[in-house]
């Protein structure tokens, strides 16, 4: 169910009081009155939703790793020299060259289309390292290769399972690699060629693009991780708690979403999380509200860990100019490089947090990547908080207006 709990009878519960209201599925909540703002902001410029994800996509959750434009959420490792023309990733070598995503995934399903030569010899790594040592023991190779480039053909797990040949079709190709456990499902255009089971799986890892031999190009490449739990049963505040100097008020709409209204306050998870990925949907009622998602938080302090902005507002018409952050900026350390949500209309959120390395998507774009490089300490206001801690909504002020949705979790697995 991914958390999203739909067609629930009317619930409320509020700090100090009780107030019931109701909200439609998709664009603006039905059965209450938007900001009188809320017309303001038709006149603004329209979000800027990667192309390679359809509006579906963004609400299953998917998230892609290509923007079509930049590397930004990759890193190069070796001598290749990795181009990006008219939205594909580019490279041509006869030396091994690697570009990876600077995030680290588990469990997750893989799409993307890729272009080969006769003479190509490429691949696709899964939960790889950045150094690899064994590929049978250290990651997963998605070999991209003809039988006579290589003895583990396109689709095959090298050096662990050979794939099923199919006959290549000119053009652009489509792979898909769906990820669980020890369990890797390889579908080459469309066709099913490979199900490996491993024994002792590596369980967490970066995805790689690789290139050794030949052309090769990549495109459209996204993904969905899996493997999520409902944080909020979209009835009442079990596995939640308030705070006893919180001023915000919360409410359960009758479809099963969060408000979050007034403040200086919090609503905070009972559970505590370290390393994890965090899906949910969030609307704004009002124009340039200020709210966050806190990690790694203190237990029952106030707002006190890492905080991923929510903010939509941009300087001058530019979306390139964040206002305090901006959505999915990692508040006071990295400002989103583009604010893609809007106000008045749900978004989702993507909040991965890997040791000290911290990725946010909005509805499926990376805005931020960021690595805090303090020394540890136990307060994240003072430097690299690596022990668990609960997630925390905020109501920032007074004026504070949020909904939250579909709120689900994925830990990632331990070293």
């Amino acid at each position: 169910m991914n958390g999203r709990i739909l067609g629930l009878e009317t619930a409320a519960l509020t700090i100090g009081a009780v107030f019931a209201i109701g909200c439609g599925v998709g664009g603006s909540p039905a059965g209450w009155e938007l900001s009188g703002q809320a017309a303001e902001t038709t006149e603004r410029s329209p979000s800027p939703l990667p192309a390679i994800l359809t509006e579906s996509e963004v609400a299953e959750g998917w998230i892609a790793l290509f923007d079509g434009e930049t590397l930004f959420g990759w890193q190069p490792v070796g001598p290749v020299k990795w181009e990006i023309r008219e939205g594909v990733i580019t490279a041509e070598s006869a030396e091994e060259g690697f570009l990876f995503t600077t995030s680290r995934f588990s469990d997750f399903l893989l799409r993307l289309e890729f272009s080969a030569s006769d003479e190509t010899n490429s691949g696709v790594f899964l939960r790889s390292p950045l150094q690899i040592r064994d590929v049978a023991t250290d990651c997963y190779e998605v070999n991209i290769a003809s039988p006579e480039k290589s003895e583990y053909p396109t689709g095959s797990l090298v050096r662990r399972q050979k794939g099923r040949l199919i006959k290549p079709e000119p053009g652009w190709r489509t792979l898909e690699v769906r990820a669980e456990g020890g369990k890797i499902v390889v579908r080459i255009d469309g066709e099913e060629v490979l199900e490996y089971e491993d024994p002792h799986p590596v369980r967490k890892g970066h995805i790689g693009l690789q290139v050794r031999e030949g052309r090769i190009a990549f495109r459209n490449i996204k993904l969905l991780p899996l493997g999520f739990r409902s944080l909020f049963n979209g009835k009442d505040l079990s596995g939640w708690r308030t705070h006893p100097q919180s001023a915000s008020k919360v409410t359960i709409t009758s479809d099963g979403s969060l408000r979050l209204q007034g403040g200086r306050g919090q609503l905070e998870t009972a559970d505590v999380f370290a390393d994890f990925i965090l899906q949910l949907d969030v609307f704004v009622n009002g124009r340039e509200l200020n709210s966050g998602v806190f990690f790694r938080c203190i237990p029952g302090e106030m707002m006190n860990g890492y905080e991923s902005q929510i903010h939509n507002g941009f300087v001058g018409g530019d979306r390139a100019k964040p206002r305090d952050a901006g959505t999915g900026g990692i508040f006071r350390r990295q400002n989103a490089r583009k604010v893609v949500a809007d106000d008045f209309r749900w978004f989702t959120k993507t909040i991965l947090a890997d040791g000290p390395h911290m990725a946010v998507w909005v509805n499926g774009y990376q805005v931020t990547d960021w690595v805090d490089t303090r020394s540890p300490h136990p307060n994240p206001r003072q430097g690299l908080r690596l022990e668990p801690g609960t997630i925390i909504f905020q109501g920032h002020d007074p004026g504070t207006d949020i909904f939250f949705r579909n709120i689900r979790i994925a830990e990632l697995p331990n070293e």
